[in-house]
């Protein structure tokens, strides 16, 4: 009995600790248990999804692809506009205002329309040709010719250079009120006027005078030069006074 007794108070601190480290451990696996369980329940399940094969007699269904969905919902879109333009066609066919207004500005187009076309298809008559008095220098010696000519205060003055004129028609008797017109000429080497223009102007009352200086550029002759250009540019200003 001393013995034991002895012993155990020899080992009690070895018998303690071993004691004590075995609980420990114990309570690690219950922890370690308890935390596995816990992530166990709070994981979401995994859920597989098996093909069955077709039963004999079916036909496979095919899977829709993302092709197809775009394709369906085009479709559908297209069916809801179609539907919308529909529903907004019947309820103007059901105006009966709108109806109205439209034929009413149909008929009126078709007035103008009319209009245009008769308008179009009238001949325009030609321009009246006035007479007018010509300055001639056949004969002369060129380099006595001037490029200004006067008539009472009117008086005509072109710039075509290094030609002079042969025939000049003077116009501005023929002006009831006074302005001033420029043409733009275009001259051959034969001396024609092969196109004539007059510039705008907005500073005179009688609406002729462009009539009559674009009339005169026209006529004018000028001598003929093969050196020249091909077609040679130049202006003529008439200077109109009341009569």
């Amino acid at each position: 009995m001393l013995n034991i007794k002895e012993l155990y108070r020899r080992n009690v601190y070895g018998v303690m600790g071993t004691l004590i480290f075995h609980i420990l451990l114990v309570t690690g696996f219950l922890i370690s248990e308890l935390n596995y369980t816990i992530k166990t329940e709070n994981e979401e399940p995994i859920l597989l999804d098996f093909i069955l094969p077709p039963e004999k007699g079916e036909s496979p269904e095919p899977e829709k692809t993302q092709s197809d969905n775009a394709g369906s919902n085009k479709t559908n879109q297209y069916d809801q506009n179609m539907g919308s333009n529909r529903a907004v066609n019947d309820a103007l066919k059901k105006d009966k205002f709108f109806d109205a207004s439209y034929k009413h500005d149909i008929e009126e187009a078709e007035k103008m329309v009319d209009n245009v076309n008769k308008q179009l298809s009238k001949k325009v008559p030609p321009t009246k040709k006035f007479a007018m008095p010509e300055a001639v220098t056949e004969g002369q010696n060129p380099d006595s010719i001037k490029n200004t000519i006067y008539s009472g205060k009117s008086n005509i003055h072109y710039f075509l250079e290094n030609r002079f004129h042969v025939r000049l028609p003077i116009p501005v008797f023929l002006a009831k009120s006074g302005g001033l017109i420029t043409v733009d000429i275009q001259v051959n080497r034969s001396g024609e006027v092969i196109k004539a223009e007059a510039r705008p102007s907005g500073n005179i009352n009688d609406p002729m005078l462009p009539v009559y200086a674009t009339q005169a550029a026209e006529r004018t002759v000028f001598n003929s030069d093969p050196k020249s250009p091909s077609v040679q540019r130049g202006t003529i200003t008439y200077r109109f006074v009341a009569q």
